[in-house]
């Protein structure tokens, strides 16, 4: 099962725009596609670790946990559960 990364911070309106698309979506596709959270400021290192440079980022990752696609800003609910619904398989 491929797994959503949303790296994100509090202060951060775009973030704070996703966030019902995301949460919706997580309750949506749940058992089909993972959904977790990274606070860029509590976890600076997974944030570098995947290189992410401004958010919200989303990042899906495969089983083995290796980026697959990533989407960067805020975005249309639609179109970003299309993306989303593009990873289930």
């Amino acid at each position: 099962m491929n797994k959503l990364i949303d790296f994100y911070a509090d202060w951060c309106g775009p973030c704070i725009a996703m966030k019902p698309t995301v949460e919706q979506l997580e309750k949506k596709y749940e058992g089909k596609v993972g959904f977790s959270k990274v606070d860029v400021d509590k976890n600076p290192t997974e944030a570098q670790k995947f290189g992410v440079m401004s958010i919200p980022t989303f990042v899906i990752v495969d089983e083995k946990g290796d980026e697959v696609d990533r989407k960067m800003g805020a975005m249309n609910p639609d179109m970003f559960e299309e993306w989303v619904k593009s990873y289930i398989k």
